[in-house]
């Protein structure tokens, strides 16, 4: 497959990627909204990170924070709850900070779901963070392992939902707006969610078999004089 190559910031398919991106990590924001927290307050499956994540693979972090930013901000005036901008945003841009430093450092060695597990927790732990020290409530800080916990499990969600995105979606739909690193791709030209290709060991065999002929005895090969008498 074609390595993705370097793309303009500001190109029109990239912008119409990330506004995609972007719509539907709003719409799951405010569908998730309506339901009410997860055993603790304010805990919830955070499925609208799907999207900032998979903008984070398929276009760069600097688009995940765009991405963030305008969903935060939008969804918490479209459901009302401008109070919880504040945190909210706060866990999104750290979250969004931690997962692209591990995709740059350490991905591919580590999988998209550890990558997710991982900023699913930082959410949640600076979320309750920022949440103490604005309310100056210390003994919501008990919280915390509990919210490490369901971070978990959302982060198993989520990655696994991004993998099997990138998995799905045929490549060409990232054509172009995506702008991944060199290290991330493998050196056939592939992209990292790419299964292996399974027609290289029969490429090898028949240029085995060519060279093989090419090799041969000339006795072996029909003369011109054969072609006249088979005629």
């Amino acid at each position: 497959m074609k390595k993705l190559g370097k793309t303009s910031f500001f190109s029109a398919r990239r912008i119409a990627t990330l506004s995609v991106l972007t719509a539907m990590g709003l719409i799951t924001f405010m569908i998730e909204s309506l339901f009410p927290p997860l055993f603790l307050p304010g805990a919830k499956m955070g499925l609208s990170n799907i999207f900032s994540l998979l903008a984070l693979f398929v276009l760069g972090p600097a688009e995940a924070f765009v991405l963030v930013v305008v969903r935060t901000a939008l969804g918490s005036v479209f459901t009302g709850n401008i109070s919880t901008l504040m945190y909210s945003m706060t866990a999104g841009l750290v979250s969004v900070a931690v997962s692209a430093v591990l995709v740059e450092f350490v991905y591919p060695r580590v999988s998209i779901v550890a990558i997710s597990v991982v900023a699913a927790v930082m959410h949640n732990l600076a979320q309750n963070v920022v949440f103490c020290l604005v309310s100056n409530t210390p003994e919501m800080f008990a919280y915390m392992p509990w919210l490490a916990l369901v971070g978990i499990v959302a982060g198993i969600i989520v990655g696994f939902a991004v993998w099997f995105i990138l998995r799905a979606v045929p490549a060409k739909v990232f054509l172009g707006a995506a702008d991944f690193d060199d290290k991330a791709n493998s050196s056939d030209g592939q992209m990292p969610f790419d299964p292996p290709a399974d027609n290289a060991a029969p490429v090898e065999e028949n240029a085995a078999c060519d060279q093989t002929l090419d090799d041969g005895d000339p006795a072996d090969a029909p003369s011109k004089d054969d072609d006249s008498v088979s005629k």
